[in-house]
């Protein structure tokens, strides 16, 4: 799937800037989690191709950040006017990509947790984190294996 060229010069140059790693609210989530103690991996392989942006291979959870924009998020997704159609199937991709690893991750015993950009607060979500790591530590698993943390909330599904 080839992009289209960009409308201007100017939004070429703001995509080119986006990063793909180090994110802000991942460097923030990153520093809470540090801050408590909890000692993970970084852009770690967690599947072929798949690689999670915090993960504790120990207590197989597998934390990813995702940008609103990037994933689809239902509160604040609105798709660009120009080339929509073509963001529409990419976002779509990414969104089923990122069901899929879902997916294969929880067969596989893994706990999954997304943090969405939008999520209420960091902390918030850091605590959603040593949850999960804390109850693999001591051989329990929660109830789902897939959670997504975002604005709203939190939504489970598997």
């Amino acid at each position: 799937m080839t992009p289209p060229a960009a409308s201007t010069p100017g939004v070429r140059s703001r995509m080119q800037k986006q990063r793909s790693k180090d994110t802000g609210p991942e460097v923030a989530l990153r520093r809470a989690l540090f801050h408590r103690g909890l000692r993970y991996r970084v852009h770690a392989k967690v599947l072929p191709r798949r690689t999670a942006d915090i993960v504790f291979p120990r207590q197989r959870v597998a934390v990813f950040v995702d940008g609103c924009f990037w994933h689809g998020c239902p509160v604040h997704y609105r798709g660009p006017k120009m080339n929509g159609r073509w963001w529409a199937e990419k976002i779509e991709k990414n969104r089923l990509r990122d069901g899929d690893t879902n997916t294969r991750l929880a067969l596989e015993g893994w706990t999954v947790i997304r943090v969405r950009e939008c999520v209420r607060s960091v902390a918030w979500a850091a605590d959603w984190v040593q949850v999960a790591v804390n109850a693999a530590r001591d051989g329990l698993r929660l109830r789902d294996s897939v959670i997504v943390l975002g604005q709203g909330g939190v939504v489970t599904d598997a």
